[in-house]
C-alpha cells in the first residue's frame, strides 16, 4: 500500500464538494475535518456516524476513512504532523501530552467536540484561517499558525477529556496497545473475553485483570461494557437500525441479552431510550 507524506508541517484546505475519496491508512499526518455545512455519514474505521454543520472529526494516521456526502458540504481540513508539533510554540510536556492524546484518539462515533463552549470557539478560528489566507495581509502566516496551534490545542481538551482516567502520555506502552485491541475487536466477542486478550498479549488472565485495573481504574470488563453501551447510545440516537441488528452487530446472544444489559446500565429499555432521544 502507497505511503502517503506531508511535505509541509501543516497545510489547509477549503473545499464545497457532493464526494469525498476513501481515505486510507498509512499516510504519516494527521487529518482535522471540520463541517461549515452539509450533511451525510462518516465512517471511521467501523465506526460510523451523521454529520452535520459545526461537527468536527479527527483521523489518525492508521485510520481508514470514507465519507458518504448526503446534502452538498463545505469542508475545512486541515492536515499536519508530528514534526509541526514539535517545530511550533508548544513546550516539551505538552508536545508529549499532544502526541499521545492524539496517536491514542478513542474514536467513539459522533463530533470529537463534547465541550460545547470549545465548540463554539471553533467555527470563528476556521473562518478567520480561510479569511487571512485570501487576504494576504500583514502577519497573515503567523496568526495562520496561532489559530492552528490554537484548533489543536482545543481538540486534544476534548479528547483527553474522554481517555480512561489514569491514562496519560506517562502509561505503559502495552496499556495502550490493549486498549486499541479492545476498540479493534468490540464487534467479535471471541476476541474480548479476557483469556483472548491475555493469550494475545502473553500474559496470565489474573495478571491482565489487575494491570488493566492500575492503570485505568476501572475493570477490564467495565471498560468493554461502557465502550459497547456508547456504541449502542449512538445507533440507537442517530440511526434507523432495527434492535435485533444491533445484537447480531455487537455481538450480543439475542435481544434479551441486550434489554438486559442496557437496562443494568441506563435503568430503560433500549426502545424507551430511544422514543426518549427522538423526542428530546
Amino acid at each position: 500500500m502507497r505511503t502517503e507524506f506531508l511535505y509541509e508541517p501543516f497545510s489547509f484546505r477549503y473545499d464545497t464538494v457532493d464526494e469525498m475519496p476513501v481515505l486510507m491508512p498509512n499516510k504519516h499526518f494527521f487529518e482535522l475535518v471540520y463541517i461549515l455545512s452539509g450533511k451525510g455519514r462518516h465512517c471511521i474505521n467501523q465506526h460510523e456516524f451523521e454529520y452535520g454543520e459545526n461537527h468536527m472529526f479527527l483521523i489518525t494516521p492508521q485510520d481508514c476513512s470514507r465519507i458518504d456526502i448526503t446534502e452538498t458540504t463545505t469542508f475545512f481540513i486541515l492536515r499536519f504532523s508530528n514534526i509541526y508539533l514539535k517545530k511550533n510554540a508548544f513546550s516539551l510536556e505538552n508536545i508529549q501530552r499532544l502526541e499521545f492524546i492524539l496517536q491514542h484518539a478513542n474514536h467513539k462515533p459522533g463530533c470529537i467536540l463534547r465541550n460545547q463552549s470549545d465548540k463554539k470557539l471553533i467555527r470563528p478560528m476556521v473562518e478567520a484561517i480561510i479569511r487571512e489566507s485570501a487576504g494576504k495581509d500583514l502577519y497573515d502566516q503567523e496568526i495562520i499558525r496561532q489559530l492552528v496551534q490554537s484548533i489543536i490545542l482545543i481538540v486534544a481538551r476534548n479528547i483527553a477529556k474522554y481517555l480512561p482516567e489514569k491514562l496519560d502520555h506517562g502509561s505503559e506502552e502495552k496499556i495502550i496497545d490493549i486498549i486499541h485491541y479492545i476498540q479493534q475487536h468490540i464487534y467479535e466477542p471471541e476476541a474480548l473475553r479476557t483469556a483472548s486478550i491475555a493469550g494475545h498479549f502473553g500474559l496470565s488472565e489474573n495478571y491482565l485483570g489487575k494491570y488493566f485495573k492500575k492503570h485505568c481504574n476501572e475493570t477490564l470488563q467495565s471498560y468493554t461494557g461502557n465502550y459497547k453501551l456508547t456504541l449502542i447510545e449512538h445507533r440507537l440516537k442517530h440511526s434507523d437500525k432495527r434492535i435485533n441488528e444491533i445484537v447480531s452487530e455487537l455481538g450480543f446472544n439475542d435481544e434479551s441479552h441486550l434489554n438486559k444489559f442496557f437496562r443494568q446500565k441506563k435503568g430503560v429499555s433500549p426502545r424507551q431510550y430511544r422514543q426518549a432521544s427522538q423526542k428530546a
